[in-house]
């Protein structure tokens, strides 16, 4: 027969339960306070449009990036209207970018180019947002010697490359039209050279149509680019694999007569030269 075990009671003199009580309830104020003082406390608090974007001015030149960005994104926040917050919002998308935020720094220049389309720095916002896909692609040419093109998407340097031509269409005599001028050139041929690569690998696999669809694409795309050589060439390869002579032919007499001194007709497609080195 078990025994029941006996409850055992804590009792408590009104006094004492009252005293521990008031105790508990002391420390449980000191806690929050603690808490609220150290999750709350703002050293920027009661500081001027002035102040702070002299303070995102030093970091910036500091290469405090992320300072930067919480100066700027307090200064627009708390003076919105004031005459800083327009800077303030143009250099967010510099320094998001440096800060190593790509997506925030365009959603940053987007939003300066569509709250302001007429703002005089507005070149200045389309160039930078072409700079940032830029260099997101910047391994576009180390990647096409050393990986499989065909997992490829190079949707930043389309982007950039479709930026960079709004901005030398809409501002020809900007300041930052020249450059943006050479790097679309740089991703032309970049891009170019990847449609190519892409159809060298659906040859060499037997999927000749898909060969010809690319190269086709690359020529119509960038016809000005150094890869459409190969891109000839491999058309009339493709045409012929596929038994479709007069294509062959056609393609044949086009590639001859724009490169009559192609190393592809004694070299065919084993000795690749580099185009940056055809240009």
């Amino acid at each position: 027969m078990m025994r029941s075990v006996p409850a055992i009671a804590f009792v408590f003199s009104a006094p004492s339960f009252i005293v521990l009580r008031r105790l508990l309830a002391v420390f449980a104020v000191i806690a929050l306070s603690a808490c609220s003082s150290t999750s709350e406390y703002d050293e920027t608090a009661g500081w001027s449009a002035n102040k702070l974007y002299g303070e995102a001015k030093e970091a910036q030149a500091e290469g405090a990036w992320e300072n930067a960005v919480k100066f700027l994104e307090k200064l627009e926040a708390r003076y919105p209207y004031g005459r800083f917050a327009q800077q303030a919002q143009l250099e967010l998308a510099y320094v998001y970018w440096k800060a190593g935020e790509p997506g925030s720094a365009l959603a940053a220049a987007d939003r300066f180019i569509k709250l302001h389309p007429n703002h005089p720095a507005v070149d200045y916002a389309y160039y930078l947002k072409g700079l940032v896909n830029f260099n997101e692609d910047l391994g576009l040419i180390s990647y096409l010697n050393t990986q499989d093109q065909t997992e490829r998407d190079p949707k930043a340097a389309r982007e950039a490359f479709d930026t960079f031509k709004e901005l030398s269409t809409r501002f020809p005599k900007s300041k930052y039209t020249p450059d943006a001028i050479a790097r679309m050139n740089y991703l032309v041929n970049a891009l170019a050279s990847l449609e190519v690569h892409v159809a060298r690998y659906y040859f060499k696999r037997g999927a000749y149509i898909a060969t010809v669809n690319r190269a086709q694409k690359a020529m119509e795309t960038y016809p000005q680019a150094p890869a459409i050589e190969e891109a000839l060439y491999m058309m009339a390869l493709a045409y012929d694999k596929l038994g479709m002579q007069d294509l062959r032919d056609d393609a044949d007499r086009v590639f001859k007569k724009n490169f009559p001194n192609s190393r592809y007709i004694s070299d065919g497609l084993e000795k690749k030269t580099p185009w940056w080195q055809l240009w």
